[in-house]
């Protein structure tokens, strides 16, 4: 299982078509990768006369796949904040 961890930060402002504060810039930063190691239930594709194995994370839907092929997405710490111009007064 390849679990990757993340930092979210959500920027918000506000318009005359929505006024309450919403996100319009969201961005992730990658802080770690912990991979899962090769794949333990390679896929065999035929076609003519080659056959090939490939991973099962390129041929099967998640819940298919095997413990290493699978990813996890877990998320550190999410941060909203206000979008500011400077140089304008408030």
């Amino acid at each position: 299982m390849t679990i990757y961890l993340i930092d979210v930060e959500h920027v918000t402002h506000t318009c005359p078509a929505q006024p309450d504060p919403h996100p319009y810039d969201t961005r992730r930063t990658v802080l770690d990768v912990i991979p899962g190691g090769p794949c333990r239930a390679p896929v065999t594709i035929r076609c003519g006369t080659t056959v090939t194995e490939i991973p099962c994370h390129r041929h099967e839907p998640a819940k298919r796949q095997c413990g290493a092929c699978r990813v996890i997405v877990r998320e550190n710490t999410i941060t909203t904040r206000p979008h500011t111009n400077p140089g304008v007064a408030a």
